[in-house]
């Protein structure tokens, strides 16, 4: 390396070589000319230029001592010597270049590297390796990183290496920048070959891969899940064994609860310990093959536990314990056999002692009763009683049959239990317990079997409650349409009578009185027909803003001086259709239950609406909910709030928190039925001391250009309640058949009257189908309505039938056959019963 210098060795040991030869030179060129002109009688001036020369003479002397190493220069030259010394020895080749192709200094190993036996047959690090596109990439961008002044580091693999001993070599090259000095850019590149440490690493990972492949292929399954259940790894015997693909193993293909059948999981979950303790379990029990077939195995199960007390992941042996897989002597086969039995069994069963303590339980009775499992483990942890999670009644009867069955005493009747919610959280479940006796080292206890009935239970409570619902419904239906043939009659004959007194007559205040109570008494009936779902609704097209806005004196009113109503609404709204008088039964409702839910200090009764899109209905996170357009009505008040338990009930009739005399239960109840009959939907959200808001979704409508309109375009003109033709009216009730008969004839139509259906068929028998109009009941004995409307259609009668009913049209439409009919609600009055006939009259 004597002809190639490190950089700084050029400017710091060259510079004062160069002038001790450039003064020594000058020295003897101005001696020589001295000499060759100088006179013998300038003898003084002569011995000046010897003088000068042997200067020069010594000057180069020096030069050349310092060129053979004779002379050294001390302080800074010494100290880059033993740089350049270190970076000689070092085992990594190092090559410093200045820009971007010029090469300042390499070491010996990097030269050994290149092969090179002068600094001329030194090469860069891009010349020097070359090779497959990975190659060429790695020192593309290694040069980058150089150019752009900055570290990076890259392995790569060459092939043939470049010492040329062996088929690979691998290569660790590192770049980066040396301060930058008034010579320009340095680069510092440093080349390591790391083919030795890469077999290592090989041989190692071999090592590891034979393990692995040795517990693959072992004679027992093993498997290792993490305390959530997930199984992280499985071997090649016990996949095969479940017919699982290991691809699957390790990413949410396996966990504990799919590969442990009934409900065996619960049994290692349920393992607990002290701090640093590891504990390992014997488990007969079944695992569950992918093709649902049921495996029996023994685990050995073993659980090491943190110094913070939770459980770490578990490692599982797995043995098989099918026929035919390994020989048994048949006592142990039979424990094998019932160990199976005992934790797979769907049944919850358990051992108790005297006291009801759980001595051994099964996987069933773990998922029924978690808490005694968990209790019993441990050396420190005391047995759970079953008794302790019952209530007083519940538990008196379990603890005999216990004591029935220890001392004895066959067929002990079965117990039906309930363990309420307990205080770390644990739900309320019931069960069904037969009792048996049992002896375990000449200690007497019991045997309970029990059978999880929490769905079952659930399952008869929503049935009987169904069941009180649809009888309450139907008594509902019941009598409001028989008081709505009353109401009819009673409303009738005050419309005669009023018709026959005049306003000044002292009567006429009184019939007029019992109308309006008899209308009152209507609007009972309705609230009862709501209820059952079983009303008459009148729809129209509505604006709610303008229909809520209309109502807004009355509901003022209704809230009291004490309480605030606020009306905010939307602007825009879309249009509903809706009975209009229901809906504005169903918000007065409501703002009444606001105000009885108010404080006596007061408060306030806020009314909103606002169109809500289909696109909105996923984040109102009510799932009932369809996804469609809405427009909705919310009635928010700052009352006491509802308790959860009172919320699920206060949609059901007759329930009511209010005092005796105070409150029927049927507010709400009209509600749901009005807006569940209007195709709706209502929801309520509710926080004690924090008021109440219901909700209310009724489906947006598009009308017709004629039905927005027609309103406005029909003229006013008086009403004309005379008329004629022939109208048969069929009737069971005398009362209310007089009554329509009366003003029927009294505005010049021609009345036929029959009692029943067959009677009907009989009049129009005689009459030889001559009629313009039949009004008849919808529920009557021997022949109802649409029986009646049925066989005249097919006797070829064609007039025009109108049914008036109690109950609702949507009740009885669907048994009737193709045609045009009309409908009248009752009760009614002279003046709708009039307009009504007028209007189907041809």
């Amino acid at each position: 390396m004597s002809d190639r210098t490190e950089a700084s060795d050029l400017g710091r040991s060259e510079r004062p070589a160069n002038v001790g030869l450039t003064l020594a030179l000058v020295i003897a060129l101005v001696a020589g000319v001295a000499a060759y002109y100088l006179t013998p009688s300038d003898l003084a001036p002569r011995v000046t230029i010897l003088a000068l020369a042997v200067f020069g003479v010594a000057g180069i002397f020096f030069l050349f001592a310092y060129a053979v190493g004779l002379i050294h220069f001390s302080g800074r030259v010494a100290g880059n010597d033993v740089t350049k010394l270190i970076a000689d020895a070092s085992g990594e080749g190092l090559l410093v270049t200045r820009g971007d192709a010029r090469i300042v200094y390499a070491n010996e190993a990097y030269t050994a590297m290149c092969d090179a036996k002068d600094a001329s047959g030194v090469q860069l690090v891009e010349r020097l390796f070359s090779g497959p596109p990975e190659v060429s990439e790695a020192i593309y961008r290694l040069a980058q990183a150089a150019r752009g002044g900055v570290s990076h580091s890259e392995d790569l693999r060459l092939s043939p290496p470049l010492s040329g001993q062996g088929p690979v070599g691998w290569y660790r090259i590192r770049v980066r920048p040396l301060p930058t000095t008034s010579s320009g850019r340095f680069c510092l590149w440093a080349v390591a070959d790391v083919t030795a440490d890469r077999q290592r690493q090989e041989n190692v990972f071999q090592e590891l891969q034979h393990a692995i492949d040795f517990l693959d292929h072992a004679p027992a399954g093993f498997f290792s899940a993490s305390p959530d259940g997930a199984v992280s790894y499985m071997n090649r015997t016990l996949a095969g064994w479940l017919g699982y693909d290991l691809t699957q193993v390790g990413s949410g293909g396996a966990t504990l609860s799919s590969i442990v059948a009934h409900s065996g999981a619960a049994l290692l979950a349920a393992i607990s310990g002290a701090p640093g303790d590891v504990r390992v379990e014997q488990i007969d029990l079944d695992l569950r093959c992918r093709n649902g077939r049921s495996l029996p195995v023994r685990l050995l199960h073993q659980v090491a536990f943190g110094q913070d007390g939770e459980a770490g992941p578990s490692r599982t042996l797995v043995l098989n314990r099918a026929s035919g897989e390994q020989p048994e002597e048949n006592l142990r086969a039979a424990e094998v056999r019932f160990a199976r039995f005992f934790n797979s069994t769907p049944m919850a069963m358990a051992t108790l002692d005297g006291e009801g303590r759980v001595l051994t339980s099964n996987a069933a009775f773990a998922k029924l009763l978690p808490q005694a499992l968990k209790s019993g483990q441990g050396q420190a942890a005391a047995p759970w009683s079953v008794l302790r999670g019952l209530g007083e009644r519940d538990g008196a009867a379990l603890r005999a049959a216990i004591e029935d069955a220890i001392e004895g005493k066959g067929e002990v009747r079965p117990i039906n239990v309930v363990f309420e919610e307990d205080a770390a959280g644990a739900a309320t479940r019931s069960a069904r317990f037969f009792v048996s006796s049992a002896e375990d080292a000449g200690k007497k206890g019991a045997m309970v079997y029990a059978l999880d009935t929490t769905e079952q239970r659930k399952l008869q409570e929503e049935f009987a409650q169904s069941q009180k619902m649809n009888a309450v419904g139907q008594l509902a239906g019941g009598i409001a349409h028989d008081f709505n043939n009353m109401l009819t009659a009673i409303i009738g004959y005050s419309d005669l009578l009023l018709s026959s007194h005049r306003p000044t007559d002292p009567a006429f205040r009184d019939i007029r009185q019992i109308k309006e109570t008899a209308n009152r008494a209507a609007g009972l009936t309705r609230q009862l027909l709501a209820f059952s779902r079983r009303q008459t609704l009148r729809p129209q097209v509505l604006q709610l803003g303008d229909a809520l806005s209309e109502v807004q004196n009355l509901l003022r009113r209704v809230v009291g001086e004490k309480n605030e109503l606020e009306l905010r609404l939307g602007r825009d709204l879309w249009f509903v259709k809706a009975d209009i008088t229901q809906v504005e039964q169903v918000i007065i409702n409501l703002v009444v239950n606001a105000r009885d839910a108010m404080l006596e200090s007061g408060g306030r009764v806020q009314i909103r609406t606002r169109n809500v899109a289909a696109s909105e209905c996923a984040a109102l996170n009510e799932a009932a909910l369809p996804a469609a357009d809405y427009v909705l009505v919310e009635v928010e008040d700052s009352g006491s709030g509802i308790p959860a338990d009172v919320k699920e009930k206060i949609f059901e009739p007759f329930f009511t928190t209010k005092e005796v005399g105070k409150g029927t239960g049927l507010g709400l109840s009209t509600v749901f039925g009005i807006v569940k009959q209007s195709g709706g939907f209502i929801f309520v959200d509710s926080e004690v001391g924090r008021g109440a808001v219901f909700r209310i979704f009724l489906p947006r409508y598009a009308p017709e250009e004629k039905e927005t309109s027609q309103k406005a375009d029909t003229p006013k003109i008086a009403a004309d309640y005379t008329g004629q033709g022939v109208v048969l009216l069929v009737e069971d009730e005398d009362a209310v058949r007089s009554i329509g008969a009366r003003a029927l004839n009294s505005r010049g139509f021609t009345v036929l009257e029959a009692a029943t259906g067959m009677e009907a068929l009989e009049v129009v028998e005689r009459v030889d189908g001559k009629i313009d109009l039949i009004v008849s009941d919808v529920v009557m004995p021997e022949m109802d309505g649409p029986a009646m409307f049925a066989e005249l259609r097919k006797r070829g009668v064609a007039a025009k039938v109108i049914f008036v009913s109690g109950y609702a049209e949507e009740a009885f439409a669907k048994n009737l056959p193709e045609g045009d009919f009309g409908f009248l609600a009752k009760p009614f009055s002279i003046k709708q019963l009039i307009e009504t006939v007028k209007a189907h009259m041809p």
